[in-house]
């Protein structure tokens, strides 16, 4: 399961959704670009948003996509708090936005909530990182690479 809400108890969950605002982005808006400051992050409600990569004399790569439901950035929980990754809304979305230094805050005065979000987020970054290897492989693996025997 990659849904933060839904991997959160209800109480932590009741917290969490305490300091959120509803924000929008229209289609084609960059939501946030690589390496750049993360200091927020997002609940998507609506929408799709696709996450890319910077290839080095290409194009970037579009990696993953996001919907209703799902973390849109995780690059604020870990030092040295830049995104790893682009992000643009591919059509029109809404989101739940989370003020990174506020949940941080959230997070060192309550550790057991602090130790579940980073848990979730844990969990998220796992299935990412298995998703974005997949993809490059599928966008730049050598023609007719398989599994190994």
């Amino acid at each position: 399961m990659t849904n933060l809400l839904g991997m959160l108890s209800l109480a932590h969950r009741d917290r969490l959704l305490a300091c959120a605002t509803d924000v929008s982005f229209p289609a084609g808006a960059r939501i946030f670009q690589e390496g750049s400051k993360a200091d927020r992050f997002w609940i998507i409600r609506t929408g799709m948003v696709s996450l890319d990569v910077h290839v080095p004399g290409r194009q970037a790569a579009t990696i993953d996509a996001l919907g209703p439901g799902q973390l849109l950035g995780w690059s604020w929980l870990v030092p040295p708090h830049t995104w790893q990754l682009g992000a643009e809304a591919r059509n029109p979305v809404h989101a739940l936005e989370f003020d990174a230094a506020a949940v941080l805050t959230m997070c060192e005065e309550d550790p057991v909530l602090g130790q579940a979000i980073t848990r979730c987020v844990a969990t998220v970054v796992g299935n990412r990182l298995q998703s974005t290897r997949t993809r490059l492989l599928d966008l730049y693996g050598p023609a007719g690479s398989g599994p190994l025997p």
